[in-house]
């Protein structure tokens, strides 16, 4: 499972930008990472730089977040870098304030069905914040009617277990119904005290052993972790979310050994 591990590298958006694309990735090889989430590139990156990045020190892509008018307007140019990256993921991350409403949601659905159409032999999921929860469409949230399997709809998810939390659910049983229907998972952690702001993996209040558990039984590839907002160094931050997951991997692991016996 250790393996499984990206950094999304949202949470690294000011230091990719202070200190380049491929000092970042080289600490993240160190600091044990297996992969990274493309997302928050500085704006006149080069893909070819991200490429020589992720090769040189060994990491794997795990998807990459692009924004839905980029989808709509440069997709053909999306599809090459996906490839240049070596990854088939490709996941929408965030609406703007007039998409957050039953026509937008409406309109959202539709174009993700169309640019997963036209992007045949890639999977195109869909990244959640709590907005979602605030909608209701035929019945259900605005997040259940994106992802809702029905009607061929080719959505995958990318559920962040921080914002259904934050929106009032439990992260387990929401997640349940995306059994092999969510390649990437988003952990990020919320913290014990009433701000209920963002925390590092395993030191807040979300149960993560039972995360994994699940993930492990229902088709997660990438295990994502990104922290929006961090109140120490976020390479710090990542470590200690990296090292939290590992010694959690490691006790599944002996548990399921102790199972076998």
């Amino acid at each position: 499972m250790e393996k499984k591990f990206a950094a999304q590298l949202y949470t690294l958006r000011n230091e990719l930008k202070e200190e380049g694309i491929r000092p970042v990735f080289k600490k993240l090889k160190e600091m044990g990472w297996t992969g990274v989430q493309i997302s928050a590139l500085p704006k006149d990156y080069d893909p070819e730089e991200v490429a020589l990045a992720l090769e040189e020190n060994n990491l794997k892509a795990a998807g990459m977040h692009i924004g839905l008018k980029r989808l709509q307007e440069d997709l053909n140019s999306v599809l090459k870098e996906a490839n240049l990256y070596g990854t088939k993921d490709i996941i929408c991350p965030f609406l703007s304030d007039e998409l957050r409403n039953e026509t937008g949601y409406r309109e959202v659905k539709e174009t993700l069905n169309n640019v997963a159409k036209q992007a045949q032999g890639y999977r195109i999921s869909y990244h959640n914040h709590d907005f979602e929860f605030n909608s209701e469409i035929d019945g259900q949230d605005a997040l259940s009617f994106i992802l809702n399997p029905q009607n061929d709809n080719k959505i995958l998810a990318e559920i962040d277990v921080f914002w259904v939390k934050k929106g009032g659910y439990d992260p387990v049983e929401f997640i349940s119904p995306y059994s092999d229907r969510m390649p990437i998972i988003h952990l990020k952690d919320m913290t014990k005290d009433d701000r209920q702001t963002f925390a590092e993996v395993g030191e807040g209040v979300i149960d993560f052993l039972s995360i994994l558990k699940w993930g492990e039984a229902n088709g997660i590839e990438w295990y994502a972790v990104e922290q929006d907002v961090c109140e120490r160094s976020p390479f710090d931050c990542l470590q200690t979310s990296l090292n939290n997951l590992k010694r959690l991997a490691k006790q599944m692991s002996h548990h399921k050994s102790e199972a076998g016996k």
